[in-house]
């Protein structure tokens, strides 16, 4: 059981030491300034890549073709490839969003004129967002399922460990009870 204990530990020591900091960053976020960072491309596809986005495709959300997309990822840095695009008569819209930030990616099907825009929101709101697993992707999703699972053992080890150590600390099972009804309480009483 100690093994385990500390095994879990280990494992989730920095994502719960991240995911504790961000708890306070996200409770206290209406009193944390921001200053998001605003930049915008311009460029224009070669006239064969336009003809590609002549057609509509039979569905709405129907991504940019490979081509297109690499000629995106050539000019303004932004990756639109796989992603769902929002096709209209005379522009397809990408929508590009991402941890702390966002961008998007537009294109006049008729010119080929590109336009894009890049937002950062900073570190502070990149974090809260990976707490959140907001536009993180799946390996981030997959980490956070695996540190979550290393909590549990951390928290079911550590709980079964404090009853084999109870009987010589008496306060145990009380701060255990408080650490139970403080939060309920709470919760009854002060969430409406």
């Amino acid at each position: 059981m100690h093994t385990w204990h500390w095994v879990s530990a280990a494992i989730s020591l920095v994502g719960m030491m991240l995911f504790a900091i961000t708890g306070i960053t996200l409770n206290h976020a209406a009193s944390i300034a921001a200053d998001p960072k605003v930049s915008q491309k311009a460029a224009q596809l070669p006239a064969p890549m336009t003809r590609l986005l002549a057609p509509a495709p039979a569905a709405t959300d129907a991504p940019l073709p490979a081509r297109v997309a690499t000629a995106v990822v050539d000019r303004v840095g932004l990756d639109p490839a796989g992603r769902a695009a929002e096709w209209s008569e005379s522009e397809v819209y990408v929508a590009l969003p991402r941890p702390g930030g966002d961008a998007w990616v537009s294109i006049d099907r008729a010119t080929g004129a590109i336009t894009s825009e890049v937002t950062n929101r900073g570190w502070i709101s990149y974090l809260n967002d990976l707490h959140k697993g907001r536009n993180s992707g799946s390996a981030w999703f997959w980490f956070i399922d695996v540190f979550a699972a290393a909590c549990v053992v951390f928290t079911l080890t550590g709980l079964l460990l404090l009853q084999l150590h109870a009987r010589h600390r008496p306060s145990t099972w009380p701060l255990v009870g408080a650490g139970l009804a403080i939060p309920a309480l709470i919760a009854v009483f002060f969430i409406h």
